[in-house]
């Protein structure tokens, strides 16, 4: 049996302001591996309930070039330079994670986080490097009506019933698959 594979180095190939594609070399005592990986910095999505209601986003996606039903969110870092430099410096990414959810809740819908917690994070896979932290929002202030949206975002915030939103999650209406997983496993505890 080969011992476990351990990182020789790693080169970038490409940078962008969101991306990078580096080069991963691994080696053990039979052979080298190369992998190309596409990262990014983290992003956020907020699961926010309020008694058997969950708060989707009705959101315009250029890449769908249609309307998704989602949940808001937003990136943690608004360079890939700045996700480098904290994870650089060891520092908490969690602790960004969570501030970068209080953030787009407050723009994107409006409301107010008193608390959040982390439900879980998904990875992305081997060759993409970006990870999604999903928070759980059940306590809040403000209201719908005082979003603070960027210029090019058209996002408009519908609470849905926990049944109706398995039935968006099944039917394709909410289109982001990873979060289409986590919003099921988060009903299937309720």
């Amino acid at each position: 049996m080969n011992k476990a594979k351990s990182i020789v180095k790693e080169k970038v190939i490409y940078a962008g302001k969101t991306f990078e594609i580096t080069k991963k070399y691994f080696k053990n005592e039979k052979l080298s591996i190369e992998f190309e990986i596409a990262r990014r910095s983290p992003g956020v999505r907020l699961i926010i309930v309020k008694k058997d209601k969950i708060l989707l986003t009705k959101e315009f996606r250029p890449e769908l070039n249609d309307y998704d039903y989602r949940l808001p969110g937003g990136k943690v870092f608004d360079s890939l330079k700045e996700y480098k430099t904290t994870i650089s410096k060891k520092y908490n990414i969690l602790k960004y994670a969570e501030e970068a959810a209080k953030k787009e809740c407050a723009e994107e819908t409006g409301l107010i986080p008193k608390r959040t917690r982390l439900f879980q994070t998904t990875k992305a896979g081997l060759t993409v490097e970006w990870d999604l932290f999903y928070f759980v929002v059940d306590d809040f202030d403000g209201s719908v009506k005082n979003q603070k949206l960027e210029d090019d975002e058209i996002i408009h915030p519908v609470w849905k019933t926990f049944e109706e939103t398995k039935k968006m999650c099944l039917n394709n209406k909410v289109k982001e698959d990873r979060s289409v997983g986590v919003i099921l496993r988060f009903l299937l505890q309720k």
